[in-house]
């Protein structure tokens, strides 16, 4: 009998073992497929990685260019150059027109001058005029 409650509980560890491994292989197994799968996305990761860098370094090399002759071509400098002759032109607009309102406004002064002495004239001599059927 104790041949057979050793047999027994021989064969209930070794059931017992046998699970325990089947279950680690199962773990194994499961683990083994995670990191495969870990390793295709990190492999497409690193792909669109490689792409973005060579886009952004064309696009750094394209900003480079259009900054350099951008700013030395000749378009741009005779655009320049005409927007510093307009300025110097808008300059002198504003010199002369400031100029000229001066001058109306002493015209405007005069005129309002005239016109109180050519009242005061009428006034000083209306009798005389009227006589003279003016």
């Amino acid at each position: 009998m104790t041949e057979e409650l050793d047999l027994t509980l021989l064969l209930e560890q070794h059931k017992k073992e046998k699970w325990e491994w089947q279950k680690k292989e199962s773990q194994w197994a499961n683990d083994k497929n995670i990191l495969e799968n870990d390793k295709k996305i990190i492999e497409k990761l690193s792909t669109q990685i490689v792409g973005l860098r060579k886009r952004a370094q064309e696009a750094e090399g394209e900003t480079t260019v259009v900054k350099g002759i951008g700013m030395n071509s000749p378009e741009m400098r005779a655009a320049l150059a005409k927007i510093k002759e307009a300025g110097e032109i808008n300059k002198l607009h504003q010199e002369l027109n400031g100029k000229l309102q001066k001058r109306l406004t002493e015209v405007e002064e005069d005129n309002k001058r005239l016109s109180q002495q050519v009242s005061d004239y009428i006034k000083k001599y209306e009798n005389s005029i009227r006589g003279l059927g003016l």
